[in-house]
């Protein structure tokens, strides 16, 4: 199993890609904490090695409590995958201070509020951490009506770059992966347009959206030690869309 003996959380993970990266670390032997602001379903089906624990990324009390949790529950923390998000959009001329503010909280000083709890536990402990952090391809390319979440992806990819080489020194790596398109709750509007769904799917060089196992599998090989040369990196997982 290619995350035996490791402690990771996952935020972000009652539903879509946070699902799909917790339940496989599970799988590849890693001890999880599953963490969300909605409820997980399947919270008491996840046996010794995983629990589920309610939070708001966007209050940093609540992720530092999360970090102490997962250490005292299982021991230590060796991986931290800040992967909560919303996408809500809005023309730039109408858009509120609310929702801009919302997605900036959520997307980007979530990532910074566990980031930021995450290494300072693996500093102190010298535990040779990996910190995988939630991008997007929208953080690298623009998108109507999406600037808020284009602003705040860009800024972890980014937070990510500056944070790998502060971190880089005590061993911990610091990495992002960026999906294209992926069939989730947050595309289910694109999914279930035809014409959105056909546009999508031809503007992507594999011709088709993804599904979230293939960000999970991207999340096992920067957490496992096959990537221990690996940091400061922003790892495409997008049929092809950035290639363009």
């Amino acid at each position: 199993m290619r995350l035996q003996n490791k402690v990771a959380i996952v935020t972000g993970a009652s539903s879509g890609l946070g699902e799909a990266i917790a339940q496989m670390f599970l799988a590849e032997g890693a001890k999880v904490v599953f963490s969300d602001l909605n409820d997980y379903s399947k919270k008491d089906s996840l046996g010794e090695n995983g629990i589920f624990i309610k939070v708001d990324v966007s209050k940093k009390e609540e992720v530092e409590n999360l970090v102490k949790i997962a250490v005292e529950k299982f021991g230590s923390l060796n991986v931290i995958v800040n992967n909560a998000g919303i996408g809500l959009t809005g023309k730039i001329t109408e858009m509120s201070d609310d929702v801009w503010q919302k997605v900036i909280d959520v997307n980007l000083n979530g990532v910074f509020y566990g980031l930021r709890s995450a290494s300072k536990f693996m500093k102190d402990n010298k535990v040779k951490g990996s910190i995988i952090n939630m991008a997007s391809i929208l953080g690298k390319v623009g998108f109507r009506t999406a600037s808020a979440y284009c602003a705040s992806k860009g800024g972890v990819n980014q937070l990510t770059r500056a944070t790998s080489l502060e971190l880089a020194p005590f061993g911990i790596r610091v990495n992002s992966i960026a999906p294209g398109f992926i069939k989730t709750e947050m595309t289910k509007d694109i999914q279930d347009d035809q014409t959105a769904n056909a546009a999508i799917s031809a503007a992507t060089p594999l011709g088709y959206m993804g599904e979230p196992n293939d960000i999970a599998y991207a999340a096992v090989y920067l957490a496992s030690d096959e990537s221990k040369y690996v940091t400061g990196s922003v790892l495409y997982v997008d049929g092809g869309w950035t290639a363009q």
